[in-house]
């Protein structure tokens, strides 16, 4: 069972007694106790409350949307971190916010709409703990690690070995990798083992053309039994009432003849976040690589591979998808040119839905290239691929760490281009957090 993050506090006040006879001939009267209440309830600090942080935060030169935000905390604030409160003050009233505690770092989302430039209060207290519903699960389902909100499923991270289908070839089993995907009204997005791709499997860091120890080594084209990827362990698995998520390791393994070498560790670092209903999803993927071998690796020059590899649900098809990234580009045009994101959307008759996948700056060779695979490709199914090498090579030196990050919103109907780029300058440029520790802390 994991544990359950005891963060999201409220505020305390008092409650008078009202007879029951004013109830009955005084309505007037009982209206204006409810109001008092309710006024208390967002305005009143308890006694016993201590004021420990005033935080602002900054919106950026776009809106933003429901953006998830965080701001280191202090070791002293960690320690007592089952009795916070947090609230955001908005001309005078205090509004109970939900709050994670993880990794040092204070959680929240900055709800709803927020205008370019508009800084939003919030206050961080001391006070007497109240338990917290851990809305964002992750959950144990059969070899693999279900992340949810509420009882919707988001992703599914797959930590045992998942085999191909039947009479396929077994040297394409694999793990380590997310599929499914649902959108927010129930539909899966991804695809694993297509006929004839029987290597793509959903989400997934396809690292292919590589050089390890003087040899061509590919990690992805499972058939070559040249390499491929396993799941080491997990770092951890969380969970709370802001996002849940999981850290797992793993292993990059080059095969010579019988021989096995490890030659790349590999550590994910996956966020979901509270939408709180909408139609909309976030959720983060770091990827953090290091040199298992001190021969080093080189990912070589190639048309895809690594970075980020998503294979779409085989519905979606060139008829009733489409392709847009951040530079105007369509699934016409979109292959090998660089983009900031990309948004893929298909229409089945379970609805429209689809995914948008945003590559962070510090990337490298970043605005990435894409791969996309054309129209007439593949029965028209849709295989997209952030690929940092397909313009130039890129050499991992051991004793060296590398990133990767990519931020996933997941919806139903559609995004305009405009949201499109809300989101990347959310994820790209986050609201700018200031915060003001009280003296002694």
């Amino acid at each position: 069972m994991l544990p359950v993050m005891k963060n999201r506090q409220l505020l305390s006040f008092h409650v008078f007694p009202v007879q029951q006879h004013d109830l009955r001939c005084k309505p007037a009267r009982f209206k204006l106790c409810i109001a008092l209440l309710l006024l208390l309830s967002t305005t009143a600090l308890p006694v016993s409350a201590q004021l420990l942080a005033r935080i602002s935060v900054k919106a950026g030169a776009r809106q933003c949307v429901n953006v998830p935000v965080s701001t280191i905390m202090k070791d002293v604030v960690i320690a007592i971190q089952d009795s916070l409160q947090f609230f955001e003050i908005q001309q005078g009233r205090r509004t109970p916010v939900p709050l994670q505690v993880s990794g040092g770092y204070l959680y929240w989302i900055m709800d709803g709409k927020t205008a370019p430039g508009k800084i939003r209060t919030y206050e961080l207290s001391k006070g007497s703990p109240v338990p917290a519903i851990a809305r964002m699960q992750a959950k144990d389902s059969a070899g693999a690690l279900v992340l949810e909100e509420g009882k919707q499923h988001l992703l599914q991270y797959n930590y045992n070995i998942v085999e191909p289908p039947a009479g396929v070839d077994t040297v394409y089993r694999r793990s380590g990798f997310i599929h499914p995907l649902w959108a927010p009204d129930g539909q899966v997005i991804t695809n694993i083992h297509p006929e004839g791709h029987w290597h793509h499997v959903g989400i997934w860091n396809p690292w292919t053309h590589t050089s390890f120890k003087g040899k061509e080594t590919d990690f992805w084209n499972l058939h070559k039994k040249e390499g491929t990827v396993r799941f080491k362990g997990f770092i951890s698995r969380t969970q709370g009432p802001v996002w849940c998520g999981f850290q797992a390791l793993h292993d990059h393994i080059a095969f010579s003849g019988k021989q096995e070498t490890v030659a790349i560790n590999e550590e994910w670092d996956v966020k979901a976040f509270n939408s709180d209903g909408n139609t909309s999803r976030i959720w983060d993927i770091d990827n953090t690589m290091s040199c298992a071998d001190t021969a080093g690796i080189t990912f070589l020059q190639y048309r895809y591979g690594g970075g980020f590899g998503l294979r779409t649900t085989a519905e979606w098809k060139a008829a009733n998808s489409k392709v847009l990234t951040s530079e105007g580009k369509t699934r016409k045009d979109a292959d090998s040119t660089r983009a900031r994101w990309i948004k893929i959307t298909g229409r089945t008759d379970k609805g429209e839905a689809g995914i948008l996948v945003m590559s962070h700056p510090s990337n490298y060779d970043y605005p990435q290239p894409v791969r996309v695979w054309p129209e007439n490709n593949e029965r028209g199914e849709i295989m997209m691929n952030f690929s940092p090498t397909k313009m130039k090579p890129w050499q991992l030196k051991y004793g060296q760490t590398y990133r990767l990050c990519y931020r996933v919103i997941v919806f139903t109907n559609d995004l305009s281009k405009e949201e499109a780029e809300e989101a990347w300058e959310a994820y790209a440029k986050p609201p700018q957090v200031t915060v003001s520790w009280s003296a002694g802390l």
